[in-house]
């Protein structure tokens, strides 16, 4: 089965090592999975390290039947990663990360109102949606986040992280980079931003 997705494996593997690289994931931090076949995806098995992935720590997962067909152990978040490809025709790829400055706006009360500080984030990401700290891997996590997904982009877990998703590489990356750097701007700024109004991101014609 593995050979069957060489090609596919191979792409996933370089993917993951770019969004380690890149500051998105620390160590075993995070969880990336993508469809590549009807109901095939591929996902990070628990524990693994994006930055030294490779085949043994892939599952070839059927979402439909949830099963690994592999053997390998797909990560603890395996529900809302297989939750939010069933239900997200127009989505390939799902990302949960932990850069720094995203990670700390999931972990402030009270939370920021406005994450539209530059033209990125709403014409790559549109809406945010903050969901509750539930324990990771739980069902009442994959719950709310599968719930979130329906009508977001980008997903805020309370003290846990983020989730986003894209239906390719590129843009998948520009959510999840243009979130942190939002997030940079409003902690560096702090009182002193002021946030885009819907106004003007009705005139940017988004």
């Amino acid at each position: 089965m593995s050979k069957k997705y060489f090609e596919e494996i191979k792409r996933f593997i370089n993917a993951a090592k770019s969004i380690s690289k890149l500051g998105l994931v620390t160590c075993s931090s995070g969880n990336l999975s993508w469809k590549i076949d009807n109901d095939i995806i591929l996902i990070t098995s628990t524990g693994s390290w994006m930055d030294s992935l490779d085949n043994e720590h892939i599952a070839i997962y059927d979402i439909k039947n949830a099963n690994s067909i592999n053997g390998i152990k797909p990560s603890v978040e395996i529900e809302f990663h297989a939750g939010i490809l069933r239900i997200r025709k127009d989505i390939k790829i799902v990302l949960h990360f932990q850069s720094p400055y995203a990670t700390a706006a999931a972990c402030i009360e009270p939370s920021f109102e406005n994450f539209n500080v530059i033209p990125e984030v709403p014409y790559y990401i549109g809406s945010i949606k903050k969901v509750p700290f539930y324990p990771p891997g739980s069902k009442d996590l994959a719950s709310a986040v599968i719930d979130a997904a329906k009508s977001h982009n980008m997903i805020i877990m309370q003290n846990h992280g983020l989730v986003t998703m894209a239906h390719d590489m590129d843009l998948l990356l520009k959510r999840a980079l243009f979130f942190e750097l939002a997030c940079k701007i409003l902690f560096i700024g702090k009182e002193k931003i002021k946030g885009l109004s819907a106004r003007e991101i009705k005139d940017m014609g988004i």
